[in-house]
């Protein structure tokens, strides 16, 4: 098998796939709104300016108008139109009522963005990001540093992973959430951030000045006769072609490790375009909206396809896109899954640009795996549980990717 001749057919499919699911998406939206001029499609900007009230009764009408559920968790939504009518008047009263209308459906994942914060997802789906580049995680409680970018100002300070940080710009971070000290540690380019991290119980302060990072979201490496791919994100649209670059590093090797640990997702083409991948026919997600309309995503009949044993890599921070692709993998038995339980967002948001350069992410569906299972909350149990101890870490022992190699070493003996 040559991907290298494949790769304009892959192209191809990348995009018809994610053709399909924003109309998927669209038609979702079509069932229950009257005015399809609202419909706009991910990564457009509305640049029209309007009075913060106006923005505020627009936000209210596109989550009445698109939101999964809906009975809008069981309320009288037009409550929220009566509470706030005329008492708009500038961007902080928009942002406090769009902000308490939204945390009223009890949904983490539906969220308004400001100009600032809109930009800045942009950003991050054309794979740009102004920050030290590092991803990190909580475990057992602590912010910890998962991996650092190549070429990023976090490794020219000599950032670890499994580093701690302790505090950002002087300011303790325990028990803060995890978004709140990416948005402290992120800010302006050439601007600096000063860390307080521990490493081996000892207090390390580094002084980093942020840059503009061109996010690499897939990495790949082969020991032996084994491959492994990194996918850290899902948001980029360059993760399709970065993962058929490491498919094509790594095509020789008998057995592949796919490593989802900390993945949190990103967009939905990319985890069904790579389930494709592996999964010549059949459904891969099913995609259900208001009053349970469903879409089925299925496979397509590519000219070539991967069969050699796999173990996919997960942990409590493995989310959504993960979630996907992890689950149709499994249900389907291509592959085995390894690590610890999944997060389990099982709901598929739309990204829909307001005015004044706003947005809002707004749950308009779930999906269910191939075989119909609803993951959200719930998570997907991996095939084999192992799990990092106080020591494992202390000696950055990465003992998941060690259990990965000789299962996948077992399955490869198996499979000649």
């Amino acid at each position: 098998m040559s991907l290298m001749l494949n790769y304009g057919v892959m192209k191809k499919w990348l995009f018809a796939i994610t053709l399909f699911i924003i109309v998927v998406l669209n038609v979702l939206f079509l069932q229950y709104t009257n005015n399809s001029t609202h419909l706009v499609e991910e990564l457009e900007q509305n640049h029209d300016q309007v009075s913060y009230q106006k923005l505020f009764d627009n936000t209210w009408a596109e989550i009445k108008d698109n939101y999964y559920d809906p009975s809008l968790n069981k309320q009288i939504w037009y409550r929220w139109k009566e509470h706030y009518r005329g008492k708009i008047k500038t961007e902080a009263d928009a942002k406090v009522a769009i902000d308490s209308m939204l945390a009223s459906l009890n949904d983490p994942y539906s969220k308004y963005m400001d100009k600032e914060e809109y930009s800045e997802q942009n950003s991050s789906i054309a794979s740009k990001i102004v920050g030290i580049g590092v991803n990190i995680a909580s475990i057992s409680g602590k912010i910890t540093i998962i991996n650092v970018m190549d070429g990023s100002p976090a490794q020219a300070a000599n950032l670890q992973a499994n580093d701690i940080i302790y505090a950002v710009d002087g300011k303790a971070i325990s028990g803060m959430p995890i978004a709140e000290v990416a948005n402290l540690v992120k800010g302006k380019e050439n601007s600096v951030v000063d860390l307080t991290i521990l490493r081996n119980n000892e207090k390390i302060n580094k002084k980093i000045t942020r840059k503009e990072i061109k996010i690499k979201t897939v990495k790949s490496s082969i020991d032996k006769n084994i491959g492994y791919i990194q996918i850290s994100t899902f948001v980029s649209v360059t993760t399709p072609n970065d993962f058929l670059d490491a498919l094509e590093k790594t095509q020789n090797t008998d057995g592949l490790i796919i490593d989802l640990r900390g993945n949190t997702g990103g967009l939905l083409p990319n985890a069904v375009f790579i389930a494709n991948l592996f999964i010549p026919e059949g459904n891969i997600v099913s995609i259900v909206g208001r009053d349970g309309y469903k879409f089925d995503i299925a496979a397509q009949n590519l000219d070539f396809k991967i069969n050699k044993p796999l173990v996919i890599l997960v942990d409590g921070n493995s989310a959504s896109a993960s979630e996907i692709l992890s689950g149709a993998l499994k249900d389907y038995k291509k592959a085995v899954l390894l690590g610890t339980k999944t997060y389990g967002k099982g709901m598929v948001q739309k990204i829909i640009p307001l005015q004044n350069d706003t947005g809002l992410n707004l749950t308009i569906a779930k999906y269910l795996t191939p075989k119909g299972n609803d993951i959200n909350k719930k998570g997907i149990e991996p095939d084999y549980k192992v799990e990092f101890t106080i020591n494992d870490l202390k000696n950055q022992n990465d003992v998941q990717l060690a259990a990965a190699k000789n299962i996948l070493k077992t399955m490869v003996s198996h499979n000649k």
